[in-house]
């Protein structure tokens, strides 16, 4: 978990090529993140802006994880597109979404709003696909709103790899605004390497996109949803319930995950975590994807999407 949140960190802060730094260029304010894909907005307290790309009966809700947004999920939506109505969302206090200080940023919160976004879009139960942090919202609406949900696609979900007392106070202190805002840039590739099997420059997106956004004017709204979210998965942990999602549901993740399991406090594989996971929820299916790390939908999108449709049609 203690590197789960370096990944998150490494995905708040700011990186450069040599002779180059992005805090030269100019702040990037959220509402102009380019998704490369157009952005919608529903709701109200709080505003959820959302990419919806794709028709068909069946609808994917796309749940991104601690520190992301919708964006992350550009090198899935086309292929998955082509086979449903899906539905990227940025939750409450990310990305484009609305932020303000006194949202609860719970776990049943971002289910409860994920539940209106679906009743307000008049989707009918969904496909939750959720990676990290998500896989635990999806755990949470499946348990709290299952009536707006159909089946589940965890993607390396937290949620599942539990934490004694002790060791969720020490992992709520470990991130703070302060520390969010205050990173140096040349970390950024040394702590996204935690997130990926391989890092690739094609992913210097995330970089450019993290270090101008820290000087956006609403960057420590953002910064507090994410120090929220890391207590929230801690206070309402799903671990304890698995066994009470009754949904269909698949946990596809990457063999060399290195943020699942905790490796300070809970040495080992993520095989034998989700494992676990697949074997404690009902009729559960697992994948493994070799070659890929936590981040395994943007680091082997192809065969995400294709373990993702392949369960979709055999779990009807």
């Amino acid at each position: 978990m203690r590197n789960l949140l370096l990944g998150a960190l490494a995905l708040l802060i700011s990186g450069c090529a040599p002779g180059f730094r992005y805090t030269d260029a100019p702040p990037l304010p959220f509402e102009e993140i380019d998704y490369g894909f157009p952005v919608q907005t529903a709701l109200t307290t709080p505003t959820l802006a959302y990419i919806d790309q794709g028709a068909g009966p069946e609808t994917l809700l796309l749940v991104h994880g601690l520190a992301a947004n919708a964006g992350f999920w550009r090198y899935n939506i086309p292929e998955l597109a082509r086979h449903y109505r899906v539905i990227a969302v940025d939750l409450p206090g990310y990305g484009k979404s609305s932020k303000a200080t006194w949202y609860p940023y719970s776990m049943s919160f971002y289910a409860a709003s994920l539940a209106r976004l679906v009743e307000e879009l008049e989707l009918g139960p969904v496909t939750v696909v959720g990676h990290s942090m998500g896989g635990q919202i999806a755990m949470t609406m499946a348990l709290r709103h299952p009536e707006s949900v159909s089946r589940l696609v965890l993607a390396a979900p937290a949620g599942i790899e539990g934490f004694r007392p002790g060791e969720g106070e020490w992992l709520r202190n470990a991130l703070t605004i302060q520390g969010i805002r205050t990173v140096p840039e040349d970390g950024i590739r040394r702590n996204l390497s935690l997130n990926f099997y391989a890092w690739s420059d094609e992913w210097e997106w995330m970089v450019e996109e993290r270090a101008r956004m820290a000087r956006a004017d609403d960057f420590d709204q953002f910064a507090h949803a994410v120090v929220q979210s890391v207590g929230a998965m801690l206070d309402e942990p799903t671990t304890p319930f698995l066994e009470r999602v009754t949904h269909p549901a698949v946990i596809i993740y990457g063999r060399y995950d290195h943020l699942i399991p905790n490796p300070y406090l809970h040495p080992g594989w993520a095989s034998a975590v989700f494992r676990e996971g697949a074997e404690r929820l009902p009729g559960a299916t697992l994948v493994e994807i070799p070659d890929a790390g936590h981040m395994l939908m943007i680091e082997r999108p192809e065969a995400f999407n294709t373990a993702t449709l392949e369960w979709l049609q055999t779990a009807r």
